[in-house]
């Protein structure tokens, strides 16, 4: 149905206006902004020119006036051209992310202050791995990572002893096993200090009862024992400090460590059935192994908070120790937000029975939404006022969870999802900034100073603190830029994710609505209601009781809907990606409801292509899904275009049956 327009304001189906600020945000779906871009980017150019020309005038030309006139450089540039021209033409058979008809993966359009921040950067190629190689780039991302912390609702005062710490990765899986990496120093420090017998502190009486503290107990005995060191004569400090890291998990590592501490078990990490593969990754990279990652079930997609219970139950009772619990916001697949109140009421009450443990939020996807619930002082918003201009986000559960991320001692975010920003830039954020300084690793070719400095100069020296080495200052710029020009809560970078879920509310209802039309030839179900802005949707052709050959049906349609590069992209009217539902992940009251609405017979699950369903994924980030200027909707126009191709795939295949 058409959308409602009136000229002086765009409005969705619902009647809430558009932001005119989000038409200066992308390059758009058809390059409206070019001009803009184009004049930022030669603006800027011309300018590191002539930084360079006047950085020693006095120094001669190292590449003569006649140099462009030389044979040699004429074949080279004509070498370089056609690759050039070549790989431009090549790179048209890329994935349309910048279309409303793109509903694929987690990408879409780039924000015009992070791409020509990025473009602005590159010339000046800083390394961020010290200030010696980005002097400008590395306190960018020092204060990115307030930015971020902020957003989440963590602490951001840098004056603040218990100030959070934010870095940038390369993307969400190294920032999943920075906090692997963190909680392991964090858990195991304190057994380190009784092991080496460290001078005037209250520690544990025995090693579980060390390894198990609550994080910031841990992190207390930290900032206890480094006040202890900075009284210290220089001998003395010198001599404790070499005791106590020889008795560190990360000087003996887990082997040893494990047969000096042979009361200790090595830890559990508990994650959903629908975690990322980073945390198996992560905890194979770690060398815990993973066998020590436990996967628990779900309730509708979302951690089962009783499995949780239980689990725990389970290793307070077996003196097994946990190392991690973590929450999803905004799941790759299902775009479901976990209870993360729930984990960590679960942290708090486990904690003061000793069995304490770190609790991560991985919001790689879901981390930006968090701005719809951030006042612009930083504060949290109550529930109704996020809950104005849309029909049913968030959920009571959701809003709690979000709240409760203060509470957390980790997240990850990644700015190049949600965040509308080039790849890669994920982020790794920390509630207590004081327990970084478990993780220094000493160069002295590169860092400089010593721990005890302010907030700010300490993390000029940030590749000690971080996993990768070298990395780009060009999209650390990017991210910077772009929460200058558009801050973290719900007046600014917030109408952004609010546009995308009011598209996926409107996908939800136009789903529904086509579960209707298609009943005659399939049947068409939205397997959960969207907690953000992904919504699935399960088909199965009508009168077919078999999960292989709904399976098979799907796959064909999602053929239709994936990129093909043997042909060009405007062949295709739409982009969609698949997932599954697994009965393992789903539970069997789910999986049996799921496969009843469709009229699938449980006991084929065990057939030859079946095992689990699949489903189509639609990631509904566009804001133009919704062209109110023009009264396009191109979520109906999705559907209409999914409903005729379920048609013609049917009737072919009634055909050659």
């Amino acid at each position: 149905m058409p959308l409602s327009v009136t000229p002086d304001s765009a409005t969705t189906g619902d009647g809430h206006a558009r932001p005119r600020m989000i038409d200066a945000c992308f390059l758009g779906p058809y390059a409206q902004n070019d001009t803009l871009l184009e004049k930022l980017v030669v603006e800027f150019l011309r300018d590191h020119v002539y930084w360079r020309r006047n950085f020693h005038p006095e120094d001669p030309l190292a590449i003569g006036t006649s140099a462009a006139y030389h044979p040699d450089y004429l074949a080279f540039e004509a070498r370089m051209r056609r690759e050039l021209h070549l790989l431009s033409a090549q790179l048209k058979k890329s994935v349309p992310f910048h279309s409303p008809r793109y509903i694929g993966h987690m990408a879409s359009d780039l924000l015009l202050p992070g791409l020509a921040a990025q473009i602005l950067t590159l010339p000046y190629n800083p390394n961020n791995v010290t200030e010696d190689t980005a002097p400008v780039t590395v306190e960018l991302e020092v204060k990115v990572g307030l930015q971020l912390a902020r957003m989440l609702g963590y602490v951001a005062d840098p004056t603040r002893p218990d100030c959070a710490f934010g870095h940038l990765t390369s993307g969400g899986t190294v920032a999943n096993y920075q906090a692997l990496r963190l909680a392991l120093a964090q858990k195991s420090f304190p057994v380190a200090l009784r092991a080496a017998n460290a001078p005037e502190l209250a520690l544990p009486d025995d090693d579980h009862a060390a390894f198990n503290l609550h994080p910031q107990h841990a992190t207390a005995l930290l900032e206890q024992w480094q006040q202890w060191l900075a009284q210290a004569a220089p001998a003395e400090r010198r001599q404790w400090q070499a005791r106590v890291q020889a008795a560190r998990i990360e000087h003996l590592g887990l082997v040893d460590f494990f047969a000096a501490h042979p009361a200790l078990k090595v830890p559990k990490v508990l994650a959903p059935i629908t975690a990322h593969y980073s945390w198996s990754k992560g905890c194979k990279l770690l060398g815990l192994g993973r066998n020590q990652l436990e996967l628990l079930p779900e309730r509708g997609m979302r951690i089962d908070v009783e499995a949780l219970e239980a689990t725990l139950e389970r290793c307070q009772r077996e003196r097994q120790p946990v190392l991690l619990a973590v929450a999803v916001m905004g799941t790759t697949e299902y775009g479901t937000v976990d209870p993360v109140d729930a984990v960590v009421d679960a942290r708090q009450r486990f904690a003061e029975r000793g069995l304490g443990f770190a609790v991560h939020v991985d919001a790689a996807w879901g981390g930006y939404l968090a701005t719809l619930f951030r006042n612009e002082d930083g504060s949290l918003r109550a529930h109704a006022d996020v809950a104005r201009g849309f029909r049913a986000f968030p959920s009571v559960g959701v809003h709690a969870a979000v709240a409760a991320i203060a509470q957390t001692d980790s997240v990850t975010v990644d700015p190049h999802k949600l965040g509308y920003l080039p790849y890669g830039s994920g982020a790794f954020i920390c509630r207590d900034h004081r327990v970084m300084a478990l993780l220094p690793e000493a160069a002295d070719y590169v860092f400089h100073g010593d721990a005890a400095q302010d907030y700010m100069t300490r993390y000029r020296s940030l590749g000690q603190y971080i996993p990768e080495g070298s990395k780009s200052g060009a999209a650390v710029a990017a991210v910077y830029v772009t929460h200058q020009v558009l801050p973290l809560d719900h007046a600014h970078f917030g109408l952004l994710p609010a546009q995308t879920i009011r598209a996926a509310e409107a996908f939800d209802a136009r789903a529904r609505h086509f579960a209707s039309e298609v009943a005659g030839v399939a049947q068409a179900l939205v397997p959960f209601s969207p907690d953000s802005n992904l919504v699935c949707l399960a088909l199965n052709p009508a009168g077919n009781r078999s999960v292989a050959v709904a399976n098979a049906f799907v796959r064909r349609l999602h053929d239709e809907l994936r990129i093909d590069p043997h042909q060009p992209v405007q062949n295709k009217q739409f982009f969609g990606s698949v997932t599954t539902l697994r009965p393992e992940a789903l539970g069997e009251a789910d999986t049996r409801r799921i496969l009843d609405a469709l009229g699938l017979d449980m006991a084929t699950l065990d057939e030859e292509g079946a095992g689990k369903l699949v489903i189509l994924r639609h990631t509904l980030m566009n804001p133009y899904l919704l062209d109110e200027d023009n009264g396009v909707s191109y979520i109906d126009l999705y559907f209409d275009h999914l409903a005729t191709r379920v048609r013609a795939l049917l009737a072919d295949a009634g055909r050659a049956g």
